[in-house]
Order: structure tokens, then sequence, then C-alpha cells
């Protein structure tokens, strides 16, 4: 218990309060732990969509080569997001064996 909060008592009661969260987030590390599967879900769900985003407008650029250009640069570019991703996710599985961190 975080002694800052030990003090604070609810008005009208001699019962300290008790911070819900202490024990699940006792720092900034376990809370970034928590939210990477979070992150790399939703970077996942928006690749998907700018994939999709980027061949739509790719096959519907009817010969327009701005339009074309535009959907080929969005597929390039959610490809190497892709990468990114790939590389993140697996960099930080590497580097959690090999520093024994659970």
């Amino acid at each position: 218990m975080n002694t800052y909060l030990a003090d604070v008592t609810i008005p009208g009661s001699d019962t300290p309060f008790v911070d819900p969260l202490s024990n699940k987030f006792p720092n900034i590390a376990s809370v970034v732990n928590q939210a990477m599967p979070l992150v790399f879900a939703i970077a996942g769900i928006i690749l998907l969509v700018y994939l999709v985003w980027g061949g739509f407008d790719y096959m519907t650029a009817m010969g327009d080569p701005e339009k074309a250009g535009a959907g080929r640069a969005r597929i390039t570019n959610a490809i190497v997001g892709f990468v990114i991703i790939f590389i993140a996710f697996w960099l930080t599985q590497i580097l959690k064996y090999l520093f024994n961190i659970t």
C-alpha cells in the first residue's frame, strides 16, 4: 500500500483508503506490460484497414495514375507498418526471454 494513501480516510469513517489498483499496477512497467497486447491488436486492426483501403483505391483507380499511385503508396506503407509491428513484437519477446522478464 502506498504510504500517502494510508493516511487518507473516507469522511465519517476511521477506515483508511485502500487503492484498488495498487496490487495490479505497482509501477509503470506493469502498466506497459499489460498494455502491450492491446497495442499490438489495435495496430493489427489499423494495418488491415489501411491495407484494404489501399487495395480498394488501387483497384478503383480506373486508369488514373494519381489514384493508383496513392493506393500503391497506402499498400506499401501498410506492409512497412506490418514489418515494423512484426519486428517490435518479436524483439520484445526475445528480450523478454533473454532477460527472463515475467
